[in-house]
């Protein structure tokens, strides 16, 4: 397992001198980067072990489910290298919004089908009340557990949310801190992307440690969607981790399970819940959580791909939204702090997502309390406390 993180790590750790000239502040910006590895994300942090034990148990398939492809890809990747069969349900609109990613994931072997399919009785069930469901992550989580459940050579992985893929995700912020030392600097401030958690939680775990431990005071900000606001605007309350109901309840703050976000661009990030552990330092006020619309994201992206040179995921470019609003604010104040995100991966997949916000196709999409409350008031969970 650690023969094949040396394809890719450790990932580089750079300083973003032209951002701040661009942004004329007296902040000092790092970004750690994630997109040299082969699927071009952070997640074969995970997929890696995920995929190293169940061979070990001997697993033969592996089911998942994948956003905006990043996870799909990643244990594609995995399986391929550890000879096990992947089957893989990708959210429908980014299976639509992103066919290369689909052929990454075939040109590992893995089976890729648009999410809901007619191929689960959980897909049938959606299809039934909505026959252009664009899909979700928690439909397609439902679909995978579903196969899964259904043969006991199969096993199902999942690419966020819990905690030993928040675990794994830790390589990030154990690697960041000490290139950061190395460099002679330490952040204030922490920003990573945040979908159900694990993007967030591998660069923040490590800084938080030194703020429990050492009584430093790094603000750690996980940057979401407005249309898909579970920090936010969610509630902390027992809930599934998938629509149709087939997994553990876990205390998380959700938008809850049947929450179908607008098929915005940041496929990874349309998650209708968050990861336990994140929750609940959240709740206990330990992090903090900012949400962004579509088009301030793709501004932010484009100003980091004309002066760094990488253009950014959609899912990375709400990290970078924080980051620039943070800047600004240190130069309105005139302080200057030092601030470390995590750029995730890149968008050579995801240019259509650049054609369509050049062309003016995209649109500044924030979900309404109307909407969520609708959502809400569907549980019929258990209540925490």
């Amino acid at each position: 397992m650690r023969d094949v993180y040396t394809l890719w790590r450790p990932t580089p750790l750079y300083r973003a001198y032209a951002l701040e000239k661009a942004l004329d502040t007296p902040a000092k910006i790092y970004y750690k980067y994630e997109g040299v590895s082969p699927a071009g994300s952070h997640k074969p942090n995970t997929a890696v072990p995920q995929a190293y034990y169940n061979q070990q148990e001997g697993v033969k398939r592996i089911t998942t489910e994948t956003g905006a492809g990043q996870w799909g890809s990643a244990l594609a990747f995995a399986c391929n290298l550890f000879g096990i069969e992947c089957e893989v349900y990708m959210v429908k609109i980014s299976y639509d919004h992103k066919p290369y990613r689909k052929m990454m994931m075939n040109t590992w072997g893995a089976k890729v089908y648009a999410s809901p399919t007619d191929h689960t009785q959980a897909g049938r069930m959606i299809l039934a009340q909505d026959p252009n469901s664009p899909g979700s992550l928690g439909i397609a989580i439902s679909e995978a557990v579903e196969r899964a459940a259904s043969d006991e050579n199969t096993k199902y992985a999942l690419g966020s949310v819990l905690n030993h893929v928040l675990m794994h995700q830790t390589v990030i912020g154990q690697e960041a801190l000490k290139q950061m030392e190395k460099a002679g600097d330490m952040p204030d401030i922490v920003v990573a992307p945040f979908g159900g958690g694990s993007n967030f939680a591998g660069i923040a775990f490590p800084f938080l440690r030194l703020n429990f431990e050492e009584g430093r005071n790094i603000r750690c900000i996980a940057a979401e969607p407005s249309s898909c606001p579970k920090l936010t605007r969610g509630v902390f309350r027992y809930d599934f981790g998938d629509t149709v109901g087939m997994t553990p309840l876990l205390p998380m703050y959700t938008l809850g399970h049947n929450f179908v976000p607008a098929p915005i661009h940041a496929g990874g990030l349309r998650y209708h819940g968050a990861g336990v552990i994140v929750s609940q330092l959240l709740k206990d006020q330990l992090i903090e959580a900012r949400a962004h619309e579509q088009l301030e994201c793709f501004e932010s992206g484009v100003l980091f791909a004309r002066t760094e040179g990488i253009i950014p995921a959609p899912e990375a470019t709400h990290a970078l939204a924080t980051v620039v609003q943070e800047a600004q604010r240190c130069k309105e104040e005139g302080v200057s702090r030092t601030i470390l995100f995590n750029l995730c991966g890149h968008g050579h997949f995801d240019l259509k997502a650049y054609e369509d916000y050049f062309e003016g196709k995209l649109v500044s999409h924030e979900v309404t309390q109307g909407e969520i409350e609708a959502s809400l008031a569907q549980l019929d969970t258990p209540l925490i406390g």
